[in-house]
């Protein structure tokens, strides 16, 4: 992870319905950032793994961006955001009025301001401990039946405030929307998650 930044590769910013956690249904800017190196085989946004591919920004101009909405929640994402020092970009946005939301792997150190933490591990690499403490919800996307207990595991980590949600790849819906309810009706400390804006086909 790279110090302080003076830019960031965005590969897309855009204004549009959280549509997915605890926060779905909100008025959400989306701040996307190039660079990723987990690898998940199902990511919907692979032309966001090489950085170099997208251009760079400075803090100012994100913000700027940013406030052109009615909506002050900010959602960071990528890509794998926490591969770059995020402090002076949340710092930024909070100073500009805005909630400042990540949506994360977890498999770089935290870093940044934050108002809630959205974790959502893969097995393809595996987290930081920094996440543990500081995530707010915990999202598992279950593409196979051993994703359950892949979810447990992380379940146990996380501190005792931690959403639980268990999210259906969209591609594998039909398969696991059905044992995912079983589930959660056995083990109602967790809730079921879906991809709402792709129901609304909304960005």
């Amino acid at each position: 992870m790279t110090s302080e930044v003076v830019k960031l590769p965005v590969m897309e910013a855009f204004y549009t319905l959280q549509g997915e956690g605890y926060h779905a249904g909100k008025a959400a800017y989306f701040i996307r950032l190039g660079g990723c190196d987990v690898g998940c085989v199902w990511c919907d946004v692979k032309e966001s793994w090489d950085a170099s591919l997208h251009p760079q920004f400075s803090i100012e101009e994100i913000v700027k961006e940013a406030q052109k909405y009615a909506g002050r929640m900010a959602v960071i994402t990528g890509g794998e955001p926490l591969m770059y020092n995020l402090q002076a970009l949340t710092q930024a946005l909070k100073q500009a009025g805005f909630q400042t939301n990540i949506e994360t792997s977890g498999v770089y150190e935290m870093s940044g301001e934050w108002d809630w933490v959205c974790f959502s591990p893969k097995k393809f690499k595996e987290p930081h401990p920094s996440i543990y403490a500081q995530a707010n919800e915990l999202k598992v996307i279950i593409y196979n039946k051993s994703d359950f207990a892949f979810a447990e595991k992380y379940a146990k980590v996380v501190n005792e405030n931690c959403m639980l949600l268990l999210q259906p790849e969209w591609g594998k819906q039909s398969q696991m929307l059905p044992l995912m309810i079983d589930y959660v009706k056995e083990n109602p400390k967790w809730k079921v998650s879906l991809q709402t804006h792709k129901f609304m086909d909304i960005p």
